[in-house]
């Protein structure tokens, strides 16, 4: 195995121009089965001498969720939480490119085997230094960090599938041309995407599966995204594509493994669960009531053929390191490392040469902090070199704030910065040429940062919202519309946040001023939403009534399973989610009169 990492790995199969099927003008051409095998996938060796006993132990380092936060998160966006062993709690800031690269350079010191492999959202929902160039800086520093695999996630498709094969292949973006005027070269490393298949041929649109190998030790590598990553993306981008069963996916190519010869299987897997603990080395096998995971992971790892090895997963932004039994009742290693590079996760399996298999009884995991101490150089000059890019457009100030304003990094229900978008979509798309809206519901999911007081990069003092903050909560421009809906179809929308395939995580929409009423969580399913408290302007909501609801195309389309939102008539619409954001921090803001984070007093939660 050659110590030197080839630039393009031309052993290979990745995406190819389309023919047949059309998303956004092109789409992927399905792929015949059957996904490449490469000599020397990790392309790093430390010194450590070849090992020629039975076992070899070999090291899988895997993060998840990274959605292109090159630099450090901020708020509380940026923090882990670490549990002590008398059950007291403190508060970590984590995450960065930076100091990923450090730690995962620093962990593979010393292994002579080990692989590097993400369980998606690499790129989508990102932060305006890598969303501004759609994700390529991202892409070179993933190329830089030498991931060897990852599989797609839900926001891979944020821009589409052909978008997704430019991302994968190279070239210049077919509006935007390519930064700096040279062209962009792609992943060093296969997207997988076992469950994508093109609805015409029933082929995948991506390669399934990945084989590492070095010194005969082989391991494979299966990607899927959730199945129901239709129901949250834009469904313009993935016409044509259809999004299969995760465990049969999985089943079927973990049996083409095996007849190719590869008996040690990891199954990369964007979906997720809840741990009962938010610290991140919470022991999710302790047998206490209420302790353990939960969530869809629970029921795929459950029904996974037991030839695969451990599971790496994603999606819910959570941190896990757990063993779940697989279908014989013994025990299999399942992990998330939160997001936005704040963890990594360090697994050790155990790969026995005369069985070609991984000792599942030996397998051990842990998740690890991304401490912000050491930062790597090189990245240090790629964030520098894209924010000089960028810099024209992210340092303009677009608002002022009396103290944080918490978003993606709080965990109520509803958030302070939801209410604040909600009341910034009502107010721009209420005057009449706009759409004439009463209500407005965000969708907690879309909130993709907090905006932070205190003085970052080139503001000139606490409290500056720049463009490229504001970017960061909402980066995926969606436009706003502005439908009718009855007093009924909201209260259903309502409930379908706590039912259905809401149940068990549930998706609590942010609501305008005006707009309130109870959330009981000691009930279950829709009846957690006590129907005689929806109320707008303190007046109930009357079944029968019509009323104007604004909403980015998102929901409007029925996302997040809101189909009661997808029946909305009359639809106007209007700007995009980030003008109409911009604009009312302009109108309500000022160095003198900074806003103040709402009260977040409009959903009364009973648990």
């Amino acid at each position: 195995m050659s110590a030197t990492r080839h630039k393009k790995r031309t052993g290979r199969r990745i995406l190819a121009a389309a023919a047949g099927v059309a998303t956004l003008g092109a789409l992927v051409a399905a792929l015949p089965a059957g996904a490449a095998e490469e000599d020397g996938a990790d392309g790093w060796t430390y010194g450590k001498k070849a090992t020629t006993g039975r076992t070899v132990d070999v090291q899988l380092l895997s993060f998840n969720d990274l959605h292109g936060n090159l630099e450090a998160p901020a708020g509380s966006s940026g923090e882990v939480v670490h549990r002590h062993e008398d059950g007291t709690t403190e508060k970590i800031k984590a995450g960065g490119v930076e100091y990923l690269a450090t730690h995962l350079r620093d962990a593979r010191k010393g292994n002579r085997y080990s692989i590097t492999a993400a369980a998606g959202d690499m790129i989508g929902a990102s932060p305006l230094i890598s969303g501004l160039f759609h994700d390529e800086p991202t892409i070179e520093a993933l190329n830089k960090l030498k991931l060897d695999v990852s599989s797609v996630g839900n926001h891979e498709f944020d821009e589409g599938a052909a978008e997704l094969a430019r991302i994968q292949n190279g070239g210049c973006h077919p509006t935007d041309g390519c930064a700096e005027g040279t062209t962009y070269e792609g992943a060093e490393f296969p997207y997988l995407a076992a469950n994508v298949t093109n609805e015409k041929t029933g082929e995948p649109v991506l390669d399934p599966y990945f084989i590492w190998q070095k010194d005969g030790v082989r391991i494979g590598f299966i990607g899927v995204t959730l199945e129901g990553t239709p129901g949250i993306v834009n469904a313009e981008g993935i016409k044509g594509l259809k999004f299969g069963d995760e465990v049969e996916t999985i089943n079927k190519y973990t049996k083409v493994l095996e007849r190719r010869g590869v008996k040690s299987i990891v199954a990369l897997i964007h979906e997720g669960g809840a741990p009962a603990s938010s610290a991140y080395n919470y022991d999710c096998d302790s047998p206490g009531p209420g302790d353990g995971v939960s969530g869809p992971v629970v029921d795929i790892a459950r029904k996974l053929s037991p030839q695969v090895d451990a599971l790496v997963t994603g999606h819910t932004h959570q941190a896990y390191a757990c063993t779940i039994p697989d279908p014989a009742g013994k025990p299999r290693t399942v992990t998330s490392a939160a997001s936005f590079g704040k963890l990594y996760t360090d697994t050790t399996l155990t790969y026995d040469r005369a069985t070609k298999d991984i000792v599942r009884t030996a397998v051990t995991s842990a998740n690890h902090v991304v401490t912000r101490e050491r930062a790597a150089r090189d990245m240090t000059d790629l964030i520098t070199k894209w924010n000089a890019l960028a810099a024209p457009i992210a340092n303009r100030p677009v608002g002022h704030i009396s103290a944080n304003i918490d978003g993606r990094g709080s965990t109520a229900y509803e958030k302070p910065l939801g209410d604040l978008i909600a009341d910034a979509q009502l107010e721009g798309l209420a005057p009449a040429d706009k759409g004439g809206a009463q209500i407005a519901f965000m969708n907690p999911g879309g909130i993709r940062g907090d905006l932070v007081h205190a003085r970052s990069g080139s503001e000139a003092a606490d409290g500056v919202v720049t463009y490229g903050e504001a970017y960061t909560v909402q980066p995926f421009t969606n436009m706003m519309t502005t439908v009718d809906l009855t007093g009924a179809q909201i209260v259903t929308a309502l409930q379908q946040q706590v039912s259905g395939a809401n149940e068990a995580s549930p998706k609590i929409l942010q609501v305008s001023r005006g707009f309130t009423y109870t959330l009981d969580m000691t009930k279950t399913g829709a009846a957690r939403v006590v129907v005689s408290s929806v109320k707008l302007d303190g007046r109930p909501l009357d079944p029968a009534a019509t009323y104007r609801v604004a909403m980015n195309e998102f929901l409007s389309g029925g996302g997040d399973g809101f189909a009661a939102l997808g029946q909305g008539a009359n639809k106007r619409v209007g700007a995009s989610d980030l003008e109409v954001f911009i604009a009312y921090l302009g109108a309500h803001s000022s160095a003198d009169a900074p806003l103040t984070p709402p009260a977040a007093d409009r959903i009364t939660v009973v648990e």
